[in-house]
């Protein structure tokens, strides 16, 4: 059996292993195509979800590859947005790395299969941020949650990190924004039952990093990460940008309200 720490540098699909030098196989998808089955099967009649915009990831589908965010709300956000993807697509996941080790290693096998890689939040991991750009110059799909954790969780005040940016930049590739939308009505705070709203998956139009180049170079990245998380926010609420309140979600963070003002920096041809 091929240890789960080998998956994390393995290709996801054949095309992007051929275009990886060293000939590398990729990851067996028997495992991931059972999970997608069996989950989208049950997701799909408890929480009728359905996908808007995913024309914006598909657009995606000829070999180039993209960062995938999102604001993130619950433990089932990267389920549905993998399920959102397939099965044409796969989205590689930055998982919390204690993940991998739960039920002695299968857990690491589990999720490793489906493409998931560890991230040590406490640090900027650079193994993962490397990791993570070799997997977009092949041109395969990264899932990131810029927050680092889910919003509410505990008593921390939320932060903004350009991490998404910068990996973006090392991997010379697109953001796609993203949502799950009521995923956090599934087991609200405080709740001892599950509920069952009806669940949207919503992907905005492709955020690229050149658009930013009228900014000063020591903002562009902070700036691209804060318009992304924008769009991520007004995706979940299904509002326009500019009814989000950036500064009441991030308080501790550089708003860019002012040198973004009336720029729209998503778009769907490059």
């Amino acid at each position: 059996m091929i240890s789960y720490k080998d998956l994390w540098d393995m290709p996801m699909t054949a095309e992007s292993a051929a275009r990886q030098e060293s000939g590398a196989k990729p990851i067996p998808h028997a495992v991931g195509n059972v999970i997608y089955a069996v989950l989208g099967s049950i997701f799909k009649v408890a929480f009728r979800y359905k996908v808007v915009g995913i024309d914006h990831l598909r657009s995606f589908s000829d070999g180039r590859g993209c960062v995938v965010a999102g604001n993130h709300v619950s433990y089932l956000d990267p389920v549905f947005l993998w399920l959102a993807a397939r099965p044409s697509q796969w989205i590689r996941f930055m998982a919390r790395d204690n993940m991998f080790q739960n039920a002695k290693g299968l857990a690491g096998q589990v999720i490793g299969r489906v493409g998931a890689f560890p991230v040590k939040r406490s640090s900027a991991d650079r193994s993962a941020i490397k990791r993570a750009a070799s997997m977009l110059k092949r041109g395969e799909l990264v899932g990131i949650f810029p927050e680092g954790t889910r919003r509410g969780r505990g008593s921390a005040v939320p932060e903004l990190h350009s991490g998404v940016a910068f990996i973006a930049r090392m991997g010379k590739a697109a953001i796609v924004p993203s949502s799950v939308r009521r995923v956090d009505e599934i087991k609200p705070k405080g709740s001892t039952f599950v509920r069952f709203p009806r669940i949207t998956v919503a992907f905005g139009e492709p955020v690229y990093l050149e658009d930013f180049d009228f900014l000063p170079k020591e903002d562009r990245l902070d700036a691209a990460s804060w318009y992304v998380m924008r769009e991520c926010y007004a995706l979940s609420r299904d509002v326009a940008r500019e009814d989000v309140d950036m500064n009441e979600l991030f308080p501790n963070s550089r708003d860019f309200s002012h040198e973004l003002e009336g720029r729209v920096l998503s778009r769907k041809e490059r």
